[in-house]
């Protein structure tokens, strides 16, 4: 869904700045058909303190007064094994909680600092997963990531209300999105993950939604004149 989110902020005539595990070439080519900037930087996100700094000082180089708006999408995220916590191994649980929560903190803590002093309108959308708001056995690293990415997302939103100018801040979940992490879910072990079924369910059912139409979805939601209004929200409410 990261990649349909830039390519539909590349056609509405957003300038982007794009974070992620390597380059996309595609993305290039379609900002200067739209006569768009896209800068790109390849980072390892369970390294976040370096994209952290790297945002930073990237944002206190910038001209505030040419921006009308400026937002910040966190979006990344890891599924382990699909297994119980005591069947995980210590660098993959803690693999999936830099880059779920560590990451999308560190990387809101630079935007909003180095942007406090900016008259253009801040937002920031925390993208987070149902599985945040429901308990779920063999998920316990991504259920605890996105449920501490919601819970960040709160107390953000109380301290930016108390700022002139505060940023809107949101953690939404997106809905469920036919990308290689449902694949993963529906190839887990049965054995090791009682909710498969569930997963098999969704798409046998054909309710997952193209990655295309979820980055509609959110995008519309980010629009939205009341966004901000809840600190945590689902993209069907």
């Amino acid at each position: 869904m990261g990649l349909a989110l830039a390519e539909q902020l590349l056609d509405a005539g957003h300038d982007l700045l794009c974070i992620s595990r390597g380059h996309n070439d595609a993305l290039g080519v379609r900002a200067t058909a739209n006569g768009r900037r896209c800068e790109q930087w390849a980072q390892d996100l369970t390294h976040a303190e370096v994209a952290a700094a790297k945002l930073e000082a990237w944002l206190a180089g910038r001209d505030a007064g040419a921006f009308a708006s400026v937002t910040l999408i966190n979006n990344a995220g890891v599924l382990p094994r699909i297994a119980p916590l005591a069947a995980v191994a210590a660098a993959d649980l803690a693999g999936a909680l830099r880059v779920g929560l560590e990451a999308p903190m560190l990387l809101t803590s630079a935007f909003l600092r180095a942007t406090q002093a900016w008259k253009a309108q801040r937002k920031v959308l925390n993208i987070s997963s149902g599985l945040g708001r429901r308990a779920m056995a063999s998920q316990s690293a991504y259920c605890a990531a996105k449920a501490g990415m919601d819970h960040f997302t709160r107390c953000v939103a109380l301290e930016e209300a108390l700022r002139p100018n505060g940023a809107k801040v949101c953690s939404l979940a997106p809905g469920v999105i036919d990308t290689d992490m449902q694949v993963h879910l529906r190839s887990a072990d049965a054995a090791q993950f009682p909710d498969i079924g569930n997963f098999i369910g969704l798409k046998e059912e054909g309710v997952l939604s193209a990655p295309a139409e979820a980055a509609a979805r959110v995008l519309a939601f980010l629009a939205r004149p009341d966004f901000g209004s809840q600190a945590v929200a689902d993209v069907r409410d």
